[in-house]
C-alpha cells in the first residue's frame, strides 16, 4: 500500500529587505508539499492505522529529501515545521493522521539534527486554501526570532478527496529580531531561566 501522489509542489521565498532595511543576510523560507489521494474520503473509518503506517514513511522520506536538497543541506535549516490540509470530503483527523506519526516527522527531524518538536497545523479546506506552516527553531523552542510562518497556496489542491501534506523550513530567523526571547520574559518574572521547562 503506497500513497497516490498527484503532484509535488516546491515553494521558495527569499527576502532581501524587511522593515524598510536590508537584511544582514537573505531571509529564506521554503516548503515542499505532496498532494495525495485521501484513502478515507467520503466515509467514516474506525481504524486509520494501516494507511498511516504505510503512507507516513513514504511521504516523510520524499518530502524530507526534497527539503534538504532545496536548502542545500540539513545544517542550513534553522527553523522547521509541518502541516496538512484535508479536502472537504475528509476529516481533520485524516490530515492529522498523516503528519502526526514518528514515521513521518522523524525523517525531517533527523535530517536537520533537531532537538525541538515539529510545530504544526492541520485543517480542512477547499482547493486554493492557504497553507500555513508554523516554524520554530529546531533546537531552541524559546527563540522567538525563529517563530515564523511559511504561507503559500496550490490553486487546484486539495480536491475534495485529497490531502496536502507539507514540510517547511527557514535558513534564518527574522532579519531584525528585537522582541527578545522567552527566557528574558521568564527572567523578568523571576523564574529560573536555567530551567525554563520547569515553569
Amino acid at each position: 500500500m503506497t500513497p497516490e501522489i498527484r503532484k509535488l509542489v516546491t515553494y521558495d521565498e527569499e527576502t532581501l529587505i524587511e522593515g524598510f532595511r536590508p537584511a544582514p543576510r537573505p531571509w529564506r523560507m521554503m516548503a515542499v508539499a505532496a498532494v495525495v489521494t485521501n484513502p478515507w474520503a467520503g466515509r467514516y473509518v474506525d481504524d486509520l492505522g494501516p494507511e498511516i503506517r504505510a503512507f507516513g514513511p513514504v511521504l516523510g522520506q520524499i518530502l524530507t529529501e526534497r527539503m534538504i536538497a532545496l536548502a542545500g543541506g540539513g545544517e542550513k535549516i534553522e527553523a522547521y515545521g509541518k502541516a496538512a490540509i484535508v479536502g472537504l470530503d475528509g476529516e481533520v483527523e485524516h490530515a492529522s493522521g498523516l503528519i502526526h506519526t514518528l514515521r513521518f516527522g522523524n525523517f525531517y527531524r533527523e535530517a536537520v539534527s533537531a532537538k525541538s518538536y515539529l510545530s504544526f497545523t492541520n485543517i480542512r479546506g477547499p482547493a486554493g486554501v492557504q497553507m500555513q506552516i508554523p516554524l520554530m527553531d529546531k533546537n531552541d523552542a524559546g527563540r522567538r526570532s525563529h517563530y515564523l510562518t511559511v504561507q503559500f497556496a496550490i490553486a487546484d489542491a486539495p480536491r475534495a478527496d485529497e490531502i496536502v501534506v507539507a514540510l517547511g523550513g527557514a535558513t534564518t530567523g527574522r532579519p531584525h529580531h528585537r522582541i527578545g526571547d522567552r527566557y528574558q520574559d521568564l527572567k523578568d518574572l523571576g523564574h529560573d531561566v536555567d530551567n525554563p521547562a520547569a515553569v
